[in-house]
């Protein structure tokens, strides 16, 4: 499986529409750039303590549901280009149905490994001016992926994120996000377990699995 890399994005704090600081709106970048365990080098994260981190080092969202969202909040210019949904990564030909926890991708130089999905946030709903934007999320399962960085290295738009490992093939990104978030969703004891022994699988979402064992 490779996907293509259509632009690497960073971001800057700034204002939102309620004067909050936040680092969600990202902007493609020219030329190679860095990536180091923490991330893309040149980027930040405002609320570091839902963001970013060793687990959440690289967040993709896939391009491929872009068209998606234009359909349906048309109204929400900034669609228009990558890193609205403050991810690092535009990619296309990834989404979070073909990806699982625990794989491995090589972009560049860097080694990356599929941690988590992004849980969406009240600042994604700032951000877009739109109250509706978490309750769409989790109903659709378009989350995002957020990466660790195995090996530090350097890519730049046009690379191809090529899966090299796979370690499981039960637990796609789509399927853990749908299983933590999804209401509609009543998952068994032994999925949560079975989940949760997945050695790669983030902290943030482990800790969430075992808040839910008896």
């Amino acid at each position: 499986m490779t996907a293509e890399v259509l632009a690497l994005c960073t971001g800057k704090p700034a204002r939102l529409a309620d004067g909050k600081l936040s680092s969600i709106d990202k902007h493609a970048v020219e030329g190679p750039v860095r990536i180091t365990r923490m991330g893309l080098e040149g980027d930040t994260q405002t609320d570091r303590k839902h963001h970013g981190g060793q687990h959440m080092a690289v967040h993709l969202y896939a391009a491929d549901h872009y068209a998606y969202w234009r359909e349906e909040i048309p109204e929400v210019a900034r669609l228009a280009s990558p890193g609205a949904f403050g991810e690092n990564l535009h990619t296309r030909g990834l989404t979070e149905g073909e990806a699982y926890i625990g794989d491995r991708f090589r972009m560049g130089t860097a080694l990356l490994e599929l941690s988590m999905g992004r849980q969406p946030c009240s600042t994604l709903e700032r951000h877009f001016q739109r109250k509706d934007m978490v309750k769409r999320i989790i109903a659709n399962h378009r989350c995002g992926i957020y990466f660790r960085v195995i090996e530090e290295g350097e890519a730049v738009a046009g690379d191809s994120l090529a899966l090299i490992a796979r370690s499981q093939d039960r637990w796609s990104v789509e399927d853990a996000f749908a299983l933590l978030f999804d209401k509609a969703r009543r998952p068994a004891q032994d999925e949560i377990r079975d989940l949760l022994a997945v050695p790669q699988l983030g902290p943030q979402w482990q800790d969430k699995l075992r808040a839910r064992l008896r």
